[in-house]
C-alpha cells in the first residue's frame, strides 16, 4: 500500500518506516502520533502521552483478541501483566482506557514495566531520513528536521519529546484516514504471519464498540420455538422462550469475529455474563448444539420460508438438507471436523475453558 503523493513533501521516507519491521511499536507508535495531533490538535507530545495511546490501541488486539504478537513481542507480555496486576477490564472503553492509562503511568512501576518503549521506537522511526543508530546523533540532526523528517525528538528535564514538523501537518491532518490505513495494513500483515490459523485478522485490530445486530438469527430461532420445538439452554437445561433468551455465540465472537447462524445458539440470560468470551467444553456441550440446530433446520425447512441464513451451513460442508438427513454418528463428526480446530486454536491463542 502506498501512500498519497505530496507536491510539497518528499513522501518516499514516510512510506518505508514499516520496511524491516520485527515487531508491533512503530506502526502503534505511528498511530499514537495520527490519533494525538489529527484528534486532540498536539504538535509537541510528551513520549509518554504516546505509549498511553500505544498501549490502548494494542489493548483488545492483546487482551480481547489474544493474538499473538511473536515471541519477542515486549508490548504484547506489558499489556498482559498490566492487566492483570490492575485487574482492568478486557473491554473497557477506548476512552475510558485511556483515561485510566494516564492515571496509571504516573506510578513508578507502571513506568518501569512500560519504559522500553521510548528507548528504541521513538529514534528509529526517523531512520527512513536519519540514517545513524546512534540515539544522541539522532536527537541532534532532528532538530533541523534534517531531510524533513516527521518530528524532532527533544530531552527535557530527564523527559524525552516530540514536536511534528510543521510542513506536514497539513498533510497529516488531510490525510488521516488513508494513513491510519497504511499503519494497519502494515499491523494486519505482521500479524497474520504470526497467527496464520486466526480468521479475520483485520477486524480484530480494533474492538468495535458495536456489534452487528442478531435480529435476523433471533427471527429464525421465534420460527422453530413457535413451530413448537422445545429450545433449552446448552449450559442450564432451562426450558427458553421468545422473546427471554440471549443467542450466545458458541466459540466467542472475540475470536471467530463472525454471526454465522451455526455457531449461534438461545441461551439462558444469566449465562452469557459468566460464559463471556470463554470457551465451552466441547465434549459435553457440542453434541447437544449439533442436535438441536439440525432439529431447528428440520422444524424451518417444513415451513417452506426462504432464508439467506440457511446458507451459513455450507460453511460446514453440507447443505442444509444434507445436515437434516444425517445420523447421529455423521452429524456429530460433521459439528467436531469444525469445531474443534477451532476450539484448539483459540486454547494455544490463551482463550480460558469454561463450563456451567
Amino acid at each position: 500500500m502506498q501512500i498519497p503523493q505530496s507536491q510539497i513533501l518528499t513522501t518516499r521516507y514516510l512510506n518505508r518506516v514499516f520496511d524491516k519491521t520485527v515487531a508491533t511499536y512503530k506502526y502503534y507508535w505511528f498511530l499514537g502520533i495520527l490519533d494525538l495531533y489529527v484528534k486532540q490538535g498536539k504538535t509537541r507530545m510528551n513520549v509518554w502521552e504516546i505509549m498511553v495511546t500505544m498501549v490502548a490501541n494494542a489493548w483488545y488486539p492483546v487482551n480481547y483478541f489474544r493474538l499473538s504478537f511473536g515471541k519477542s513481542e515486549s508490548l504484547y507480555d506489558a499489556i498482559l501483566t498490566l492487566q492483570k496486576e490492575n485487574n482492568i477490564p478486557i473491554n473497557l472503553g477506548v476512552k475510558e482506557l485511556t483515561d485510566l492509562l494516564q492515571k496509571l503511568i504516573q506510578q513508578f512501576d507502571i513506568r518501569k514495566q512500560l519504559n522500553f518503549l521510548q528507548k528504541n521506537v521513538p529514534f528509529r522511526f526517523l531512520r527512513p531520513w536519519i540514517d545513524t543508530s546512534d540515539d544522541r546523533e539522532m536527537v541532534a540532526r532532528s532538530q533541523a528536521f534534517e531531510n524533513g523528517c516527521l518530528y524532532k525528538l527533544e530531552k527535557t528535564d530527564g523527559s524525552l519529546w516530540i514536536e511534528l514538523n510543521p510542513v506536514w501537518l497539513t498533510y497529516l491532518k488531510e490525510n488521516y484516514d488513508i494513513l491510519s490505513a497504511f499503519a494497519y495494513w502494515g499491523l494486519t500483515n505482521f500479524l497474520q504471519v504470526r497467527n496464520p490459523n486466526v480468521p479475520n485478522i483485520p477486524n480484530k485490530l480494533v474492538k468495535r464498540e458495536e456489534r452487528n445486530s442478531l435480529s435476523n438469527q433471533h427471527e429464525f430461532w421465534n420460527v422453530v420455538i413457535n413451530q413448537g420445538m422445545e429450545v433449552r439452554c446448552l449450559y442450564t437445561s432451562k426450558h427458553l422462550e421468545i422473546r427471554k433468551y440471549d443467542l450466545d455465540h458458541f466459540i466467542p465472537w472475540s475470536f471467530v469475529s463472525h454471526d454465522l447462524l451455526w455457531n449461534l445458539m438461545p441461551s439462558d440470560p444469566s449465562i452469557n455474563s459468566s460464559k463471556s468470551n470463554k470457551l465451552p467444553d466441547l465434549e459435553l456441550y457440542l453434541p447437544k448444539l449439533a442436535e438441536a440446530h439440525q432439529e431447528a433446520l428440520r422444524i424451518y425447512l417444513k415451513t417452506g420460508r426462504q432464508n439467506k441464513l440457511l446458507e451459513d451451513y455450507l460453511s460446514l460442508g453440507y447443505t442444509v438438507q444434507d445436515i437434516v438427513h444425517m445420523d447421529k454418528e455423521h452429524l456429530l463428526d460433521c459439528f467436531f471436523q469444525t469445531f474443534t480446530p477451532m476450539h484448539q486454536i483459540a486454547l494455544n491463542m490463551g482463550f480460558e475453558t469454561w463450563k456451567y
